[in-house]
């Protein structure tokens, strides 16, 4: 059987819809959704955010990982009713009062990008990283469990980002910024 694309199959009646309230980006926001629409699909096509991108949409790649709660998640594996009430951080919401956050000053100082694609992704996922290293968390290589924060070294930050795939294989790079905004010498 063929499957029907998307655009050709009726609009959702709004009383099929289900709303949604979230804080994006520190503005509160009220959507009405499809029950089935992703956190992704309702930041781009509902808000037009669309620094958060669409990668595989199986969760494989990481670009599209946003912060709830604080927490890094990927948004495409995410639907919008689950995170009714909840604070959403994109990309678009990280600078503050027209200054970058220094995680994105640090990728553009160490040039840790190269079509940019998976940018946004990797940049929301490292601030996450961070929260969570600096909060005791530890990874699959951390050395030393007695530690209250594991050292950000750069095996620790390869394994903490692992789940963000840069097809440009700007690693080097990407290691070398998280470092920087860490305060970690490169």
């Amino acid at each position: 059987m063929a499957r029907t694309s998307t655009a050709t199959q009726p609009p959702i009646p709004a009383r099929d819809k289900i709303p949604v309230a979230l804080i994006v980006n520190g503005v509160k926001t009220q959507l009405k959704v499809a029950p089935w629409t992703t956190l992704l699909d309702a930041l781009r096509d509902h808000l037009d955010l669309t620094g958060t991108k669409k990668g595989c949409d199986h969760g494989q790649c990481g670009a599209c990982t946003v912060l709830v709660d604080g927490r890094r998640i990927n948004a495409c594996l995410t639907l919008a009713v689950m995170k009714d009430g909840a604070e959403v951080t994109t990309i678009e919401g990280l600078a503050k009062d027209g200054a970058l956050h220094p995680l994105q000053q640090a990728f553009i100082d160490h040039d840790a990008f190269q079509c940019g694609y998976c940018t946004p992704g990797q940049i929301c996922s490292a601030v996450g990283m961070l929260a969570e290293s600096r909060s005791g968390m530890p990874s699959y290589v951390t050395e030393d469990l007695t530690h209250p924060v594991a050292e950000l070294t750069e095996a620790e930050i390869r394994e903490r980002m692992s789940g963000n795939i840069c097809r440009c294989a700007a690693y080097p790079n990407i290691v070398a910024a998280i470092k920087q905004a860490a305060g970690t010498p490169t």
